[in-house]
């Protein structure tokens, strides 16, 4: 099978991974796709490993060195060594009253009935309380009183 991405690097490109694996300060993915790229190098100074030996010698996917490779070709050295940032940062669903609310409500007495809180109960008591919550997850409430470190019990 043909490789579609051949990496063939220049002699400063060889130059500057081996000096990014020379740096102790590099992260390990830098690091890791440093000596992918050496090893995948097919120009003259490289030695050409097939993908399956790179997998098995730095414990890859096959898919991974694909990428990696695309990334290189298309993309260039320097935005192939890092890593890319997250495409949707998780939205925060409770402000920081509206957790402060949530937590006051968990160390409040428990509802009529009921010998404590749950996290359904306390979701529904919120939307019950809060004009601008449509819906609160059981979910959210349990990460938020983990993060604060508070047991409703």
């Amino acid at each position: 099978m043909e490789k579609r991405y051949v990496v063939e690097l220049s002699r400063a490109e060889r130059q500057h991974l081996e000096d990014i694996l020379r740096q102790s300060r590099s992260s390990r993915f830098r690091q890791t796709r440093a000596r992918l790229f050496l090893k995948a190098d097919e120009g003259a100074e490289g030695p050409g490993w097939p993908d399956s030996k790179i997998c098995e010698a730095f414990d890859l996917s096959r898919s991974s060195v694909m990428r990696a490779r695309k990334q290189l070709v298309e993309e260039g050295l320097e935005a192939a060594l890092e890593r890319k940032s997250s495409p949707r940062p998780e939205k925060r669903v409770l402000d920081g009253a509206q957790e402060a609310r949530l937590i006051a409500l968990a160390c409040g007495p428990a509802p009529e009935g009921h010998a404590q809180w749950t996290l359904r109960l306390l979701a529904d008591r919120m939307v019950v309380l809060e004009h601008d919550l449509d819906h609160l997850s059981h979910e959210t409430v349990r990460k938020t009183l983990k993060k604060t470190s508070s047991d409703p019990t």
